[in-house]
């Protein structure tokens, strides 16, 4: 009973907290609106193009990729940090991640997508 209490008074202050939060924001803003401030750019320069740029599939490629071993590697610090507390299984089950992983990498080179040109 004191931990649903404690959880619903957490909600309560929360949900509180982020409608006062989102009420200073409306209270707070600039009200005085003109041409120039509801333009793109505010430094003083017309735009000249579309501010949407076309983007080549590639650089997504390589976002995916790097985003595949920083997670690979937020999942192997937490076993190097505490490998000798731990057996030949996690060794193993450690060794197997990675593996699958060079392998993933094995196939992005063989598919050419690691190429600027």
């Amino acid at each position: 009973m004191k931990e649903l209490i404690c959880i619903s008074v957490f909600i309560v202050i929360s949900t509180l907290l982020a409608i006062a939060m989102i009420a200073a924001g409306f209270i707070c803003e600039y009200r005085k609106k003109s041409d120039t401030k509801t333009t793109t750019y505010e430094c003083g320069l017309e735009p000249f193009n579309d501010a949407r740029i076309k983007f080549d599939v590639k650089y997504f490629n390589y976002a995916i990729l790097f985003l595949i071993f920083d997670i690979e590697t937020i999942f192997l610090y937490p076993f190097a940090v505490c490998m000798d507390s731990l057996g030949l299984f996690a060794v193993i089950e450690a060794f197997i991640f990675a593996g699958l992983l060079l392998i993933g990498l094995f196939f992005v080179i063989k598919k050419k997508m690691l190429r600027w040109i």
